[in-house]
C-alpha cells in the first residue's frame, strides 16, 4: 500500500493514518517531501508509528523531492503482556519477555543512569534489585562504576523465575560479590537479606500478584539502611514484537491510562518525603521515581 501525503499537513497525516486498516507485518508506504520532513521532523514520525502500533523501517529517496517512509505494522497480540502463562516462568529465559533489553533503548538507559547519579551511586556498598530477571540494571550500574569501585559493593539480585535466575548467575560468574537468589518478592522474610543503602525494583512492584502499597513499605521498613537511597522504576509502555511502545495498557481501556501509575508513584513519593527524603519523578517510557535522604543541616 503506497499512500502520497506530499504536501498535507500534520493533522491530515493523523487523519490518514486513523482511517488506515492494515493487518500485522503489513508495510504502508508514505510518500513525504523532503521539506515536509525538515519541517515536521523524523522524530514526529517515529512517534506516529508508535501511536499506531507501527514501526518506522529504513527511510527510501525516491527522488530529489520525495522521500518515502515505509512503517510496518505490528502483530499486536505478538506480546508477553498477553501470554496466559501464570507461573514464575513468564519472564524465563524461554519467555518473549527474556528477549527484550530495556537497557537498548536510549530512553530507558539515559532516565536510569541519571537516577543512579541523583541517588550517588558511587557511594553505595551494598544494592538490592527485586526482579532483577538476567542482571541487565546491575550490568549498567557496572559500566558506570570502576572495576575497583564495583568489586567492594556487594550486589544481590532476587526474581521468581529460577532459569533467568540461572541465567543472570553465569553472566556475572567472575564477580563474587554479585548473588543472585530464585525467591518470591512476597516471601522476603524467609530470607536474612540484611539492609542496603540502595534498592532498586523497576516493573516488578506493580505486578498484579503483589499488594503495592503494602509491600513498598516493608520493604522500605525492613530492608533499606539508615539514610539508604530507592530508584524505582514504573513502566509506561508496553512491548510488541520486541517494539517499545510508549504508554501502557491499563486494564479496561483501549487506550493508554495513566491514573494507576501516577497513583502508585504519588503514594510512594509522599511516603518518602515525609521521612525526610528527597524524592524525584522523571523518564519518559519508564516513568523513575528516585529518592535520597536529605542532608541534615
Amino acid at each position: 500500500m503506497t499512500i502520497d501525503l506530499r504536501g498535507k499537513s500534520s493533522n491530515e497525516i493523523l487523519e490518514c493514518f486513523e482511517a488506515l486498516q492494515v493487518d500485522g507485518g503489513e508495510v504502508v508506504e508514505v510518500e513525504i517531501l523532503e521539506s515536509d520532513i525538515e519541517s515536521i521532523g523524523y522524530k514526529s514520525f517515529v512517534d506516529l508509528a508508535q501511536l499506531y502500533f507501527m514501526r518506522l523501517l529504513t527511510p527510501i529517496k525516491k527522488d530529489e523531492a520525495t522521500t518515502l517512509l515505509r512503517f510496518q505494522k505490528l502483530h499486536i497480540e505478538s506480546s508477553f503482556h498477553n501470554s496466559e502463562d501464570e507461573s514464575s516462568e513468564k519472564y524465563g529465559t524461554k519467555s518473549d519477555f527474556f528477549t527484550i533489553d530495556k537497557t537498548r533503548e536510549f530512553s530507558f538507559l539515559y532516565h536510569y543512569k541519571k537516577a543512579l547519579e541523583f541517588v550517588g551511586i558511587k557511594s553505595k556498598k551494598r544494592v538490592l534489585n527485586l526482579g532483577v530477571n538476567r542482571g541487565d540494571e546491575f550490568d549498567v550500574i557496572k559500566n558506570m562504576l570502576t572495576d575497583e569501585e564495583f568489586g567492594v559493593v556487594k550486589f544481590v539480585g532476587i526474581d521468581y523465575s529460577a532459569s533467568a535466575i540461572e541465567y543472570a548467575k553465569k553472566e556475572f560468574s567472575q564477580h563474587e560479590n554479585v548473588e543472585f537468589i530464585c525467591h518470591d518478592i512476597n516471601a522476603l522474610s524467609e530470607l536474612e537479606l540484611g539492609r542496603f543503602d540502595l534498592i532498586v525494583s523497576i516493573g516488578t512492584l506493580q505486578s498484579s500478584n503483589i499488594s503495592f502499597n503494602s509491600t513498598f513499605m516493608s520493604i522500605y521498613q525492613n530492608y533499606l539502611a539508615e539514610g539508604g537511597s530507592m530508584v524505582l522504576g514504573f513502566p509506561n509502555c508496553r512491548w510488541i514484537e520486541g517494539e517499545m511502545i510508549y504508554g501502557a495498557k491499563a486494564p479496561n481501556y483501549s487506550f493508554s491510562e495513566l491514573g494507576l501509575v501516577l497513583k502508585d508513584i504519588h503514594f510512594c513519593k509522599k511516603y518518602l518525603q515525609q521521612k525526610k527524603y528527597r524524592a524525584v519523578v522523571t523518564g519518559k517510557d519508564y516513568l523513575f521515581l528516585s529518592a535520597r535522604k536529605i542532608a541534615k543541616s
